[in-house]
């Protein structure tokens, strides 16, 4: 099974450029691809993995993966998919995140040529190296020159803002698609890059760098898109009621990461371990069987939480994910870790103590469940005590 039949079964192939003829190159040998990831914030979400899973997917078959970071058009903004300008970041914020995002960048794909059975390490590049050069008036003649204005406004990520009188676009903004066109040619030059993958709403953007190719160079090059990633009611996975999931661990603890894909619905699961793992098509029939005949044991969901935790996270975060969400559940604390703790002690309700009441002999378990809003009484604490309902730190209090 070739990339794009893989791709197909994963339901990650939304729409092509021309898919027979990017099926009859890829049947020829290995393709030399893109895909570019702009420093929005310092930190890669859950909603980047597609496609940066994909570049994986690729060089696993052999192929060339390249990951881009944005330092040049992280400084303009990306209109598609917003329904306002974005906030213009100043350069020091601009060359934070991409130092954050390079990092996590390298994670997920293989550098080291001798580490790649088919010699065919990712490559990492910043935009900001062959634009910055360029003068305005050089941007103008050499790139603008080939795309006509007309063909810009028809793209759905401009025409949909220009229709909105309040907010509009600017000329910065409108600029944008430019920029990543000329990035998909500099790529076809400097590397042979014949490939553009993205979620869908980088289609316009994708196409004005196959038109400019074609247009300067004579070359046929192609993009291929992947559906945005979405829960079964149409709204946009990897946001939770406190906000983004991101993959920076200071950002999204491990274990909350680990406990968001074990919270997937029975609608979604089959779809996100189809694409965002790796796991094999047989694995997958076999998880969405379980599905189907025993929901409540939810082994996909857990299966999903431990696969995307290890990839993302690491063996080691994974286990202590696994440590915290067994303490929460009424396991030992032997062998957390502090860090893990931590993240335990967010998930449960908090009673501030003056330290002063801590020192010495303390205060008595009686007055801190009283404190704590567990009991209404002393007396009801001591009833609590002994009638076996309390634990501390997940073993029971002994009778008083």
């Amino acid at each position: 099974m070739n990339i794009l039949d893989d791709l197909r079964w994963r339901g990650l192939l939304a729409d092509c450029t021309d898919l027979a003829a990017l099926t009859q190159r890829i049947a020829q040998g290995p393709v030399t691809l893109y895909c570019g990831f702009d420093p929005t914030a310092d930190s890669l979400h859950v909603g980047n993995l597609v496609p940066l899973f994909a570049l994986r997917r690729f060089q696993l078959q052999g192929h060339h993966p390249i990951a881009l970071a944005g330092g040049a058009t992280g400084m303009v903004g990306d209109p598609s998919g917003k329904s306002a300008e974005r906030n213009l970041q100043t350069p020091e914020q601009v060359d934070h995140n991409i130092a954050a995002v390079k990092q996590q960048l390298t994670k997920f794909l293989e550098f080291d040529a001798a580490k790649t059975p088919a010699n065919n390490p990712a490559r990492l590049v910043n935009n900001h190296d062959w634009t910055a050069p360029i003068s305005f008036l050089e941007f103008l003649r050499d790139v603008g020159k080939y795309m006509t204005v007309n063909s810009m406004i028809a793209k759905d990520s401009v025409r949909s803002r220009m229709e909105d009188r309040d907010s509009g676009i600017s000329y910065t903004e409108f600029s944008y698609m430019l920029l990543q066109g000329f990035d998909f040619f500099h790529l076809r030059q400097a590397f042979n890059c014949e490939l553009q993958i993205g979620a869908t709403d980088q289609w316009g953007n994708i196409t004005v760098g196959t038109e400019l190719t074609r247009k300067k160079m004579g070359a046929t090059v192609w993009g291929l898109v992947f559906p945005l990633l979405t829960k079964s009611d149409g709204s946009k996975y990897g946001k939770t009621a406190t906000g983004t999931v991101w993959l920076d661990p200071k950002r999204t603890s491990p274990y909350r990461f680990y406990q968001f894909f074990v919270n997937a619905d029975d609608a979604d699961v089959v779809k996100l371990l189809k694409t965002l793992t790796f796991l094999s098509h047989k694995e997958i029939a076999a998880l969405e069987a379980e599905v189907k005949s025993n929901p409540g044991a939810r082994v996909a969901q857990k299966t999903l939480a431990r696969e995307m935790t290890k990839l993302v996270h690491g063996e080691e975060r994974l286990a202590g994910a696994l440590k915290a969400s067994d303490v929460l559940f009424g396991g030992t604390l032997d062998g957390l870790s502090a860090e893990d703790f931590q993240d335990v002690i967010a998930e449960a309700p908090l009673k501030d103590i003056e330290r002063a009441k801590l020192d010495g002999a303390g205060t008595s378990l009686i007055e801190l469940l009283v404190h704590s809003g567990l009991s209404p009484s002393k007396g009801q604490a001591r009833k609590d005590i002994e009638g076996g309902g309390i634990y501390v730190n997940n073993v029971k209090a002994p009778d008083l």
